[in-house]
């Protein structure tokens, strides 16, 4: 019997070879035949039921890249193994890899045709494993409706072949993501995890609210969470001052709340929150990692629905960042999540109304009132404007109704004075509006489903000023003509809208946001049924 030590650090001379030695007593030439014979069959045969993996093995003439005695095969073995052991470290689930079986397998092999099957499945979990830290353990689209995100999966014949002639352990690592945001994820990850082992935050915070002044358990309770949670230096304050009120605010900055420095109601419900359900909201985050794992663009835009902004990046570094308001939250309106290229921006646009708001919201009204919705310009067909006077609006039905409806320019205009584009399938692009008191709430998901800017000029300016001299007074010149105008961009700019309920800012230090759509509840429920633990315990 080998045990899976040998696997992994024995020498070579005596890997495989003695025990296969000893179940021939033909002459060595004869034997060694045989047994390749054998191994290369057993390989064929079970290596068949994966395409990708016969043609590899075809490739090879059938030979194992994992099963050999000598240096290579064991530093493979070794790697895959670690890697395999570790893959909790990630949020992956280690169940599906079947370590302890893969194990038992290695542990009794007796036959050159054991052998065969073995170096077949290692391929098989090496496949799984590479495409699961690469790019996600979970199918976005199968998981969330609203996710239209297009994941880039490496071809597992190229990552096969990849790797077999690779240094094995430096190969593995480098498949997960690499950027800045899943190393800070992994790190913060690893730290809440050693702390929620250790007992978590301590006891919740027992109180409706809390304001400057007060004293009393409740506030003891809350000084020692923000100290637990690193906003608070050790402190013995027993009333709720001024460090107290600033660490507050500092919670409160982290958590997209209102930082007004006062515990009330809702930053108290997000302090106690257990370490465990920002646990969950991290691995979330590194499998949506995965799934993004491409390069974002040295400029790009960047919206982060749970936060409510839109940002401008520029090698890395926040250059301009606006509030913003997203879909409502139902099924018809939430802000689906994709990447595109920002073309053009349209200055004082009209609105095309959707379809579905037309014979939602806007058929019914005209059905009792035909001049209803006066601002409104209702065109058939061919573009021409309907007299309303001579429609008889009440016949038509949501499926029937022919028309088409048209906001022209104008300060009261839905889409406000400036839309930007970049053309999808889904019609969601980001723009300016008239209701600009939204833009003072904490939650803000009022829309039907397009991103509006509480800056919109200015996030303008900031596009324009790689092609405009005067990128401020070429806006406003452009603005004052009051005529639907286009202005494309000379270098096409990324958007990414994406969902982060977790993540970290430029300084490492981690943030979060509540799961404003319930999306991340469902990935998660999908993780743990795939097989993910929140403190999974290593081999």
């Amino acid at each position: 019997m080998l045990s899976s030590k040998c696997f992994r650090s024995a020498p070579k001379s005596i890997v495989f070879a003695l025990a296969l030695g000893a179940l021939f007593i033909a002459p060595p030439q004869q034997a060694s035949a045989q047994v390749t014979t054998a191994f290369k069959q057993a390989v064929a045969e079970t290596g068949s039921r994966d395409e990708d993996i016969a043609q590899f093995y075809r490739a090879q003439n059938f030979e194992g890249i994992w099963t050999g005695s000598d240096e290579i095969h064991v530093a493979r073995r070794a790697a895959l193994m670690n890697a395999l052991r570790n893959a909790g470290d990630h949020g992956l689930p280690v169940a599906r890899y079947n370590v302890q079986e893969l194990e038992r397998q290695m542990q009794n092999a007796r036959s050159p045709r054991d052998l065969g099957n073995i170096e077949v499945e290692m391929t098989r979990v090496f496949l799984q494993y590479a495409r699961d830290i690469q790019s996600g353990a979970l199918n976005p689209k199968k998981t969330i409706n609203e996710i239209k995100r297009e994941v880039e999966y490496t071809d597992r014949a190229v990552l096969i072949s990849e790797f077999a002639k690779a240094k094995p352990a430096a190969y593995l690592r480098a498949l997960a993501p690499r950027t800045v945001e899943y190393a800070a994820l992994l790190k913060q990850k690893m730290l809440l995890q050693d702390q929620s082992r250790q007992g978590g935050w301590g006891p919740a915070v027992n109180a409706s609210a809390l304001k400057p002044g007060e004293s009393g358990p409740a506030v003891i309770s809350l000084r020692n969470r923000l100290m637990a949670m690193g906003y608070l230096e050790r402190s013995n304050a027993k009333t709720y001052d001024k460090t107290i009120q600033d660490a507050v605010e500092r919670f409160q900055n982290a958590h997209g709340l209102e930082a007004d420095g006062v515990a009330g109601g809702g930053t108290i419900k997000e302090m106690n929150q257990s370490i465990d359900t920002r646990l969950k909201s991290i691995l979330v985050s590194m499998e949506r990692e995965r799934w993004l794992q491409r390069s974002l663009g040295d400029r790009h835009i960047l919206v982060n629905l749970t936060d409510f902004t839109a940002k401008i990046v520029d090698k890395g570094r926040i250059t301009f960042e606006t509030r913003s308001v997203i879909g409502a939250n139902g099924s018809d309106r939430e802000t689906p999540e994709f990447s595109d290229k920002m073309n053009h921006m349209v200055i004082n646009p009209s609105w095309y109304v959707p379809r579905s708001i037309i014979v939602g919201e806007y058929l019914p009204a005209l059905r009792n009132n035909p001049n209803a919705l006066s601002y409104m310009e209702i065109t058939d067909s061919r573009g021409r404007v309907v007299n309303r006077s001579s429609a008889n609006f009440a016949k038509y039905t949501a499926r029937t109704f022919p028309y088409a409806m048209r906001q022209p320019p104008s300060k009261s205009n839905a889409l406000g004075l400036v839309k930007y584009m970049f053309p999808n399938k889904y019609n969601i692009y980001l723009h300016d509006t008239p209701a600009k008191s939204l833009f003072n709430r904490e939650s803000r998901a009022f829309s039907h489903g397009c991103i509006r800017l509480q800056d919109p000029f200015d996030f303008g300016y900031a596009l324009l000023a790689r092609q405009e001299e005067d990128p401020k007074a070429f806006f406003q010149s452009q603005l004052r003509t009051g005529r639907e105008t286009r202005v494309n961009l000379d270098e096409p700019v990324p958007v990414h809208i994406v969902y982060r309920t977790a993540y970290t800012d430029s300084k490492g230090n981690l943030n979060f946001r509540r799961d404003v759509y319930g999306r991340d509840a469902r990935i998660w429920d999908a993780l743990q049924k795939a097989g993910v633990e929140l403190n999974p315990i290593q081999g």
